[in-house]
């Protein structure tokens, strides 16, 4: 329902099924123009199952992982962490310590208030860096009004033809 509240907690194991639909469902919703369909599936949704629960697992579990509810169904979810590994630095030596590995929303939340949730319980107002899609013109805004910028450093992701991302830092 609409009318209820939202609030945002630090995921739990429990979580990671919710946490992939999440994240299959706004691929859907927000990358449909941008990446095959093989991102969206089913399948996927069994991919991102398997790997959400491998990282909710973990202990010492990598970052911090925060996921947004209405209700008792997850809506969002964010992750953030040391800026470390190909991931984050794609040939390119991070440029700051901390990283935004995901955020995600339902694209019916979106202009709500919740990324901005997200955002602040996991990395607060701390320099950070990210890549987004340069295609993605709804997410740079989101960005650019949270103090990142783009540094003009872009790359192609070599797994999916004609994908650039761009590294936004504060």
């Amino acid at each position: 329902m609409a009318d209820e509240e939202t609030r945002v907690r630090a995921a739990t194991l429990a979580d990671a099924s919710g946490i992939a639909r999440v994240h299959v469902n706004s691929w859907r919703e927000t990358y449909a123009e941008l990446v095959p369909g093989r991102f969206f599936s089913e399948s996927a949704f069994g991919r991102r199952k398997t790997w959400w629960t491998e990282r909710l697992s973990e202990n010492p579990r990598f970052g911090t992982i925060f996921v947004a509810l209405r209700g008792n169904a997850i809506i969002g979810f964010a992750s953030a962490g040391p800026a470390v590994g190909s991931d984050v630095e794609k040939g390119h030596p991070a440029v700051r310590e901390t990283h935004l590995y995901t955020i995600y929303l339902l694209a019916s939340e979106h202009g709500a208030g919740v990324g901005r949730s997200l955002l602040q319980n996991v990395i607060g107002e701390a320099p950070a860096q990210l890549w987004v899609a340069a295609g993605n013109a709804r997410a740079i805004a989101f960005y650019e009004r949270n103090g990142f910028r783009a540094d003009g450093v872009e790359v192609t992701d070599p797994a999916i033809e004609g994908l650039v991302e761009i590294r936004m830092v504060r």
